[in-house]
């Protein structure tokens, strides 16, 4: 963990499961070794967007709402916005259970991808993390979410 605490945030919780989703939706080489290998401890693709919208309601709402709670500034949650509209677009169109496969062969995924890294960079970088660690696990996140 870098220089900032991981829970200095208002709902560093619920930033802790955006920052999650965002990490493993920006990461091509993730997704190809670990959701189409089927690698478990990391859930897929609908775990990731129900991790990204479940508290916030960012499906409902923009990130805005949340500056000074979840998001830093002005600038991360339109970054989160982009990333959030992109990947919901996509999931909407394969339907929320679709393999992982049909997520990442669609023609918009390297959009979504790329708008989730813009996001994921400047939260990770801004909380002091490296962004270019791997994602950690969904029991990693849980013991990270319980303490602190």
């Amino acid at each position: 963990m870098g220089g900032m605490p991981l829970n200095d945030m208002p709902w560093w919780r619920w930033r802790s499961n955006v920052r999650s989703a965002l990490h493993m939706l920006s990461d091509p080489a993730f997704q190809q070794n670990v959701w189409l290998a089927g690698v478990d401890g990391y859930g897929d693709v609908t775990d990731a967007v129900y991790r990204l919208v479940e508290d916030t309601w960012l499906d409902n709402w923009s990130a805005e709402k949340y500056v000074g709670t979840i998001f830093r500034d002005s600038q991360e949650a339109a970054l989160v916005d982009t990333a959030v509209l992109r990947v919901l677009r996509i999931m909407h169109q394969v339907g929320p259970d679709a393999p992982v496969s049909a997520y990442v062969e669609n023609q918009a995924w390297p959009e979504a991808v790329r708008a989730a890294r813009d996001a994921h960079v400047r939260m990770a970088t801004a909380d002091g993390e490296d962004p270019d660690a791997p994602p950690r696990t969904l029991e990693v996140l849980r013991i990270m979410t319980r303490s602190a």
